[in-house]
């Protein structure tokens, strides 16, 4: 396929219900595919290859949003040979709105264009994809990207604390997030955890959830 078209599952305008972002009205890029199987995914219907789609129409669908923000979800995005167009076409046609890509830390984050904010996913060991994760990827984050741990258990958090101090990423980007996986942590749960720990990371829920929107 060429570079100039990917392969989209949706596309809709909703509240951004993660990362910092969460509560501004974001336009959202769902593109379908993903190499990894998360025992907790709610995106199984990004699985199928979905419609393909020219960067062009996405860039001036987000043109004509009131939006304040994009993301590029997924599935995977960064597994589209289109995905940097994209990103790219995104960027410009929102005339200085911030660009976010939830990405889940397989790939190779670098062909992220600059100023295009990473959402970037450490996958934690009770995912059952945590051998997955490229590593490389913690020397390849930007001051201004977000690092997000999906906690399933005691475990994962203890996994997360060790990694967050031996690669120093509270410092090393914008922010890192804790998010519960509800059915297995309450939320006030990972607060306890997070509280006792003295951890500089930062709770979330997923806002859209909350909402009841998409």
């Amino acid at each position: 396929m060429k570079p100039d078209s990917v392969f989209v599952t949706e596309t809709f305008t909703s509240i951004q219900g993660e990362s910092t972002w969460a509560g501004a009205p974001c336009f959202f890029v769902r593109l379908s595919g993903c190499n990894l199987r998360c025992r907790y995914c709610d995106s199984t219907h990004s699985y199928p290859q979905g419609r393909k789609t020219s960067v062009i129409s996405l860039a001036e669908e987000f043109a004509a949003s009131t939006a304040m923000i994009a993301e590029i979800t997924g599935g995977e995005p960064l597994g589209q040979t289109g995905f940097k167009a994209l990103a790219l076409a995104l960027r410009e046609a929102g005339n200085g709105r911030p660009v976010l890509v939830e990405t889940n830390g397989s790939k190779n984050i670098s062909v992220i264009p600059e100023q295009v904010i990473a959402v970037m996913d450490m996958k934690c060991p009770d995912s059952g994809e945590a051998a997955a994760t490229d590593m490389g990827n913690l020397g390849r984050l930007r001051d201004y990207d977000e690092v997000k741990f999906v906690i399933s258990s005691r475990r994962d958090f203890a996994w997360a604390q060790r990694l967050i101090k031996k690669h120093n990423l509270t410092l090393r980007c914008h922010a890192v997030l804790f998010s519960p996986v509800q059915a297995r942590v309450p939320a006030s749960l990972l607060a306890a955890w997070v509280i006792e720990a003295g951890l500089p990371v930062r709770i979330q829920v997923q806002l859209h959830k909350i909402l009841g929107v998409s």
